[in-house]
């Protein structure tokens, strides 16, 4: 009897068997968001503002499209105008050798108009049309002026082409037309295309800078290589190439260091063949004959 109380006993403090706790699974997506820097409350505030960007900027565009912004625009443009923030006085600075008839054209068209309604970016742009001008500045001063700032290209060589010359800026850019006469002392290049490698001679011939301030002009043979032009009478045939002409200019420019080239006898010096050079010299001017009159060709005078 002892051992069934026992027994009784020990069922009755048992405890009974817990129930299985189930595993929470957690997504992709939670432990990214978990790896983050920010706290649930910072996404969420994230979250909020983006989704009012986006609302504002959907509102932006409707009244866009409706109109509305532009009619509000136009309404302040008014007022302002009213208020004397209007162009009264434009101001030019900078200009030397640019068309001034043209610039004035165009920058006194936006007199008496608002200065809110004054399209700066629209009047630079079309200030850079024209081939003098490099660069333009302009701003309002309010209240009533608009100021414009030329910066001007310089006029580097006269470009010639079919019988047609042209002033060019170190780029090559077309300035204006001239007469063959205008070019003065600047260089002249010769052939189509010839500005467009303005650039490249300009830095093939700051390799040789003892040779630069020599050279009066050079052509642009096949739209391939440079012949140069020196003021002493010369013509130096250069090869294909940037590094070649390079290296054929280098070599002449030593060769005239220490022979003294130019000024002398030799009108051309063709260095197109790498192995080696070839030089022509002044032709031989013919004896010139003169006849002399004998003593029977002399005319005899008459004594009274």
């Amino acid at each position: 009897m002892a051992t069934k109380t026992r027994k009784s006993n020990v069922r009755r403090n048992a405890q009974p068997p817990r129930p299985r706790q189930k595993v929470q699974q957690i997504s992709v997506m939670d432990r990214a968001l978990r790896a983050l820097p920010f706290s649930e409350e910072d996404i969420q505030r994230a979250t909020t503002w983006l989704i009012i960007a986006a609302l504002t900027v959907l509102a932006f565009a409707a009244a866009q499209w409706a109109g509305i912004t532009t009619a509000a625009y136009l309404q302040y443009s008014e007022i302002a105008a009213r208020a004397g923030f209007q162009v009264q006085r434009v101001e030019v600075t900078g200009m030397e050798r640019v068309d001034q008839l043209k610039v004035y054209d165009l920058v006194l068209a936006e007199k008496d108009r608002a200065m809110p309604l004054v399209d700066i970016d629209k009047v630079r742009a079309d200030l850079l049309q024209y081939g003098w001008i490099e660069d333009a500045r302009v701003s309002r001063r309010l209240p009533d002026t608009l100021a414009v700032e030329i910066v001007e290209r310089k006029p580097a060589a006269v470009w010639q082409r079919d019988g047609k010359y042209s002033l060019i800026d170190a780029r090559g850019n077309v300035l204006e037309n001239v007469q063959p006469g205008d070019a003065g002392t600047l260089p002249i290049l010769n052939g189509a295309d010839a500005n467009q490698h303005a650039i490249a001679l300009n830095a093939l011939l700051d390799k040789a800078s003892a040779l630069k301030a020599q050279i009066s002009g050079a052509s642009w043979i096949g739209n391939r290589r440079w012949d140069l032009k020196f003021k002493s009478g010369e013509t130096l045939a250069l090869p294909e190439g940037e590094s070649a002409a390079a290296e054929a200019l280098l070599n002449f420019a030593r060769m005239d260091g220490i022979h003294r080239l130019l000024g002398r006898d030799i009108i051309h010096f063709d260095l197109r063949d790498p192995e080696r050079a070839y030089f022509r010299k002044v032709p031989k001017a013919e004896p010139v004959t003169t006849e002399t009159s004998g003593p029977d060709s002399t005319n005899s005078g008459t004594q009274a």
